[in-house]
């Protein structure tokens, strides 16, 4: 008698997910310098009915929450953290901008990594293409 292999965690999310009904989830990547587009592009996202992740700091405006050079590199690294969470969490990724640079490249080779679509608002930038 064979026995059921039990889910792994992304199996489980997908089916959690499923279960409650919940909207495709996309998370917006890319260089804080497109602030602007990406929230034009969680406006267009959430307007076609999805749920949009996106990330919250930009750490190159001046701000009290990363004023200090040291808190900076500390929030920096949490932040990435808490951004590849995100990334987990998404059905999809869409990279705003004209321009990707490293951390933009790491983000779209882990979403790839994990079978994640990955979407360009500029197809042209894609490090794959």
């Amino acid at each position: 008698m064979s026995h059921p292999q039990p889910l792994a965690p992304e199996e489980k999310l997908a089916d959690a997910k499923r279960r409650l009904g919940l909207p495709q989830i996309v998370v917006i990547c890319g260089s804080t310098r497109f602030m602007p587009e990406m929230g034009e592009a969680d406006l267009r996202e959430t307007a076609a009915g999805k749920i949009v992740v996106k990330p919250g700091c930009d750490l190159k405006s001046p701000h009290g929450l990363w004023s200090d050079p040291a808190g900076a590199e500390a929030l920096k690294l949490r932040l990435d953290d808490l951004h590849r969470a995100k990334i987990r969490l998404a059905d999809e990724a869409l990279v705003v901008g004209d321009y990707i640079g490293d951390s933009t490249r790491a983000e779209i080779a882990y979403a790839r990594s994990l079978g994640k679509p990955v979407r360009f608002t500029h197809p042209e930038v894609d490090p794959d293409a």
